[in-house]
C-alpha cells in the first residue's frame, strides 16, 4: 500500500481491486456475448457441427480402415442425411394422416373444459369465458397489421436458416475429413503453451464425445419408453411425440419435462384424466431413472455436474441463445471444467485437477500420479510421457477423435 492509499483499510484496497478487476472480467464477458450474438449465424452452425462430428466420427473413423478418407466421410455424411430423411418422411407421413384427429380431439377437450369451469367447482359464468374470449380475439385483430411484417420477417428466417443448414453441412464435412489437420492448425501459433493446448484440446474433445454418446444414448431410452406407453395406450402420433422427446431430451432435466408435457395434453385430450395421471405417473418415474441411474452410468463418469449446475447452465444458455443456446449449455461448460485444469498444464494442476483420460485411450486414472522428481521437492515437474507421446495413445487418440475439439 503507497503513502497516499494508507489511510484506506487494507481490507478495503483488496476488495476494492478484486471488484474493479471483476468489473472488468464482466465488460469482456458481455462484449463477446455480443459479438456471438451478432455472429450467431456462424457461431450456432459450428457448435452443432462439433456435436454432430463428435457424434459422427467413430463411424468415420471405422470406415476410413476400409477405404480413402474422403469417400468415408462422404459415406457417413450420406448415412446420417438417410437416417434423418428415413425418420422425418416416417414421422411426416404419421403426422398428416392423424393430427385433423387430433385437432378435432383438442376442439371436444376444450369444450369439455369449458363446460367444467361452468359446472365445476369454479362455477364460472358463460359471460366471463365469453368475455375472456372476446379479448383474445380484439387483441388479434389488433395486432393483425404486425401480421404481414412477420410474414416477411418469417421468409427472412426461413431464409438464415437454409443458409445456417448449408454451412453446418460444410461445417461438418471438412471436420469429418480434416479435423487432426485442422486441430494442428489451429494451436501451430502458440508456441511454448502448444503441449499444453493440445493437452486441453483432447481433453475437451474426449469430454464431447462421451457427452453426446451418453446423451444419444438416454434420449433413446426416452423416446422408446415414451412410444411403447402410448402405443400400449393406443394413442396415435406415437412417432413424433417419441421424435419430440427424443431431441428434447438432449437439454437435461428441463427438455424432457416440456415434451414429457405436451405427450401429456395428447395423451389428457384422446383417453382423458385418468389416463393422463398413468402416463404422467410413469413419465416421472423415468425421470427418477435417469436421474439416479442413466445420467450418472452412461455421462455422468465424464460429466459430473450438480442439478444446481446444469439448471443454471441451461438458464444462462437459454438466456444468450434461446432454444439453441440452452442445447449447448451444459456441453459447453462440461468440455471447459473438463479442459481447463489441462490448460493450466502439468507444472500447475495437481493429480485430482487433471482430466480423466478415456478408457479407450489406455490409461486409468492411477497414471496420473507426480513424477519422482516432483515427489522429490526438485521443484521440477516431469510430463507425463504417457499421455504426451505414447504412441498407442496417440495412435487410439487419432482413431477415435479428430482433434478438432
Amino acid at each position: 500500500m503507497s503513502d497516499r492509499d494508507s489511510g484506506v483499510p487494507r481490507t478495503l484496497a483488496t476488495v476494492a481491486a478484486f471488484c474493479w478487476r471483476l468489473i472488468v472480467v464482466g465488460i469482456v464477458i458481455y462484449a463477446v456475448a455480443r459479438i456471438l450474438d451478432k455472429l450467431r449465424l456462424v457461431v450456432l452452425p459450428c457448435a452443432i457441427a462439433l456435436l454432430l462430428c463428435a457424434l459422427l466420427y467413430p463411424v468415420t473413423a471405422r470406415l476410413r480402415r476400409r477405404m480413402p478418407s474422403l469417400a468415408a466421410t462422404w459415406l457417413t455424411m450420406l448415412l446420417a442425411l438417410g437416417v434423418l430423411g428415413g425418420v422425418g418422411t416416417f414421422v411426416g407421413i404419421q403426422a398428416n394422416d392423424q393430427f385433423p384427429h387430433l385437432v378435432t380431439r383438442i376442439q371436444r377437450t376444450a369444450t369439455q373444459f369449458q363446460h367444467w369451469l361452468v359446472t365445476g367447482p369454479l362455477h364460472l359464468k358463460n359471460s366471463q369465458l365469453q368475455s375472456a374470449v372476446d379479448q383474445l380475439l380484439n387483441q388479434i385483430q389488433q395486432q393483425r397489421g404486425k401480421l404481414v411484417s412477420t410474414a416477411f420477417t418469417g421468409a427472412t428466417v426461413a431464409g438464415e436458416v437454409l443458409a445456417a443448414i448449408v454451412f453446418l453441412f460444410f461445417v461438418t464435412f471438412f471436420l469429418l475429413k480434416d479435423g487432426p489437420g485442422i486441430w494442428r492448425w489451429l494451436i501451430s501459433g502458440t508456441g511454448r503453451y502448444h503441449d499444453r493446448v493440445d493437452r486441453a484440446g483432447r481433453a475437451a474433445w474426449e469430454t464431447l464425445s462421451q457427452y453426446v454418446h451418453g446423451t444419444v444414448i438416454v434420449a433413446l431410452i426416452h423416446s422408446i419408453v415414451i412410444a411403447v406407453t402410448l402405443m400400449i395406450m393406443g394413442v396415435p402420433l406415437v412417432a413424433p411425440l417419441a421424435v419430440i422427446v427424443f431431441f428434447g431430451s438432449f437439454i437435461p432435466i428441463v427438455g424432457i419435462l416440456v415434451a414429457g408435457a405436451l405427450a401429456f395434453l395428447v395423451v389428457f385430450s384422446f383417453k382423458g384424466f385418468v389416463a393422463a395421471l398413468v402416463f404422467l405417473g410413469i413419465l416421472v418415474i423415468e425421470q427418477q431413472l435417469e436421474g439416479h441411474v442413466l445420467q450418472p452410468l452412461v455421462v455422468g463418469r465424464w460429466v459430473r455436474f450438480h442439478p444446481l449446475g446444469i439448471i443454471i447452465a441451461i438458464s444462462v444458455g437459454a438466456v444468450v441463445g434461446g432454444i439453441p443456446g440452452a442445447a449447448v449449455a451444459v456441453p459447453t461448460a462440461a468440455v471447459i471444467y473438463r479442459a481447463w485444469p489441462a490448460l493450466r498444464g502439468a507444472d500447475q494442476a495437481s493429480p485430482t485437477e487433471r482430466p480423466a483420460r478415456a478408457p479407450l485411450l489406455g490409461r486409468s486414472r492411477k497414471n496420473t500420479a507426480p513424477s519422482d522428481a516432483a515427489r522429490a521437492g526438485t521443484g521440477t515437474v516431469v510430463p507425463d510421457e504417457a499421455s504426451s507421446s505414447d504412441p498407442p495413445a496417440d495412435r487410439a487418440a487419432g482413431d477415435r477423435s479428430p482433434d478438432a475439439s
